[in-house]
């Protein structure tokens, strides 16, 4: 149940980030459409990275990062295992960095959400410029990966504590009807 629970967050907030440029649109045309250039966070990441360091199973976490790379993969119409494979080696990597580091503090959590932000883009703009057949899209999005890294990175504590409900799970009813009485 608490798998299902993961995977409809995230789509949850996939659709969310798919629409995040209807706000971020008007407001650039205030302030300027040069500083708001690669703003939109990567809403998902943060759960993939929270998998990858919390989850026990390697199978459990392994098939949720393939979920949600492949819902990345169908929303945002990139080629279907681009995203699906990043996924799931961001996973990886923080399955293999979660045993030294751990998301306690917002700092950390910040912290974790723009280097693997920074990681995805970095693999991100490998993959396209060796299997792409346009040479100047890497660096076209070169331009836009720290951006969204800051700003994966300062939604980051909100989206650990999301995921970090998820894995608690539902308050006990019995202990809330007790309290009450």
């Amino acid at each position: 149940m608490r798998s299902a629970a993961y995977l409809l967050v995230a789509v949850l907030l996939l659709l969310v980030q798919s629409n995040l440029y209807r706000v971020l649109a008007p407001l650039g045309s205030l302030v300027g459409e040069g500083l708001l250039h690669g703003v939109t966070p990567d809403l998902v990441l943060p759960l993939v990275v929270f998998l990858g360091v919390h989850e026990h199973s390697m199978t459990k976490g392994a098939l949720l990062a393939f979920g949600i790379g492949y819902a990345k993969d169908l929303f945002s119409g990139a080629p279907i295992g681009l995203l699906t494979f990043v996924s799931v080696a961001v996973w990886w990597l923080s399955r293999i960095v979660g045993v030294r580091l751990t998301a306690q503090t917002w700092l950390t959590r910040a912290s974790l959400g723009f280097a693997f932000t920074l990681a995805q883009g970095a693999l991100l703009l490998v993959l396209i410029a060796v299997f792409g057949n346009d040479n100047r899209r890497p660096v076209e999005l070169a331009s836009v990966v720290l951006p969204h890294a800051i700003a994966t990175g300062l939604c980051s504590p909100l989206l650990f504590r999301v995921a970090q409900r998820l894995r608690q799970g539902p308050a006990p009813v019995r202990a809330a009807t007790e309290a009450a009485t």
